[in-house]
């Protein structure tokens, strides 16, 4: 069994060039060295607006595919960060390079098996077309290492559109991932998570820079995410930072491009009503109006305590080891969120105890 990549030191973390064919490309940017970890991992700040559309929102169709990633233990000490980028060349997504079998996560997994947690941050969310396989690829993944939880965030949909040809698989791959809950999570980049990002993996960007008010249109888009990807999987984004203050915003105009959307809320049911007659407020002036979020506080999902993968690989290729981090840095790493919140899993068992208290009350009085 060959290792499908070669991994060497840089200044500010490790180069990771995934496949032994790979080469330098005047096609492809990045070729060969697709995953950087460490604070190599960070790109400028154009990159990231143009490749994940913040902070103004998706201004035109993306064809790169860009993931940041984190590798956690479980109690959410950070192993690894780093980013995979996609490949024009060979079109080769980034999902595919990482959760391969023999792949980059495989034998990061082997080499410390204290990895009990995957954060995905993309610009898309994964698909399962012929040439790609992204999504079997992760449940093939999962299911070697059941003791290991996936959270994936997203911030825009890829080739869900009915239109596109390739559609139907794409929504059904994504349904069947869903369904891992809560071993799997897919929530839409939002609120917070945006100033995460800029925080731990944009460089350049100043310390009053992150912590921006997200602009309206970039809400926009994550509310329309959330809605969308509640629709195809039938499952609510755990995490989802919309909530306008329209104090914050004194001319109404943040609140009123909201409203004036068509998926004003992130899931149905819950749109405010319109008095009748009243005209649909503009979108248009209110594009870069801030919207102020109240941030969510990042809660950890324990891990599933399960037996141990005997589906190891049986070469063994040792990583090489990371740069040491001072003391700041280590803690800065440690705030993203995690997975579901613990009160669904207490309301469950306590929704099963009360139902077990009834029944012992109503043998009670029959007694009597």
């Amino acid at each position: 069994m060959e290792p499908l990549y070669e991994e060497h030191l840089a200044n500010r973390g490790t180069i990771v060039k995934p496949y032994y064919w790979l080469s330098f490309s005047l096609e492809c940017s990045n070729c060969p060295y697709h995953i950087r970890t460490g604070e190599e991992a960070r790109v400028s700040h154009t990159e990231f607006y143009q490749i994940f559309g913040f902070p103004y929102g998706p201004t035109y169709p993306q064809t790169k595919h860009l993931t940041f990633y984190e590798l956690k233990t479980s109690t959410g000490g950070l192993v690894q960060k780093g980013h995979a980028s996609s490949c024009t060349t060979n079109n080769t997504h980034p999902e595919s390079m990482l959760f391969e079998t023999n792949g980059y996560f495989d034998w990061a997994i082997y080499n410390n098996d204290g990895i009990r947690h995957i954060i995905l941050y993309s610009n898309h969310s994964p698909c399962n077309e012929a040439d790609h396989c992204c999504i079997s690829k992760m449940y093939n993944f999962l299911t070697t290492y059941p003791d290991v939880t996936l959270s994936i965030y997203f911030s825009q949909l890829y080739h869900t559109d009915p239109d596109f040809p390739a559609s139907a698989w794409n929504r059904e791959a994504l349904r069947s991932l869903a369904s891992l809950w809560p071993k799997v999570t897919l929530s839409p980049i939002s609120g917070g998570i945006w100033h995460f990002l800029l925080n731990n993996f944009v460089s350049g960007v100043l310390g009053s820079t992150v912590f921006q008010p997200i602009l309206t249109w970039r809400a926009l888009a994550d509310r329309h995410n959330a809605y969308e990807i509640n629709a195809i999987t039938g499952v609510k984004p755990y995490f989802t930072d919309v909530l306008p203050q329209a104090k914050e915003d004194p001319n109404g105009t943040a609140q009123a491009a909201l409203e004036s959307y068509p998926f004003i809320s992130a899931f149905p049911g819950q749109s405010p009503p319109v008095t009748s007659g009243q005209s649909p407020p503009s979108l248009t002036p209110g594009l870069r109006v801030p919207v102020v979020f109240v941030l969510v506080p990042f809660r950890d999902l324990p891990p599933i305590q399960v037996g141990q993968s005997p589906y190891k690989p049986w070469n063994v290729v040792r990583h090489l080891n990371m740069p040491q981090m001072s003391p700041q840095e280590t803690k800065d790493l440690r705030r993203p969120p995690m997975a579901m919140p613990v009160e669904t899993m207490e309301f469950t068992e306590q929704s099963g105890s009360s139902s077990k208290a009834d029944d012992k009350k109503k043998k009670k009085k029959g007694k009597k």
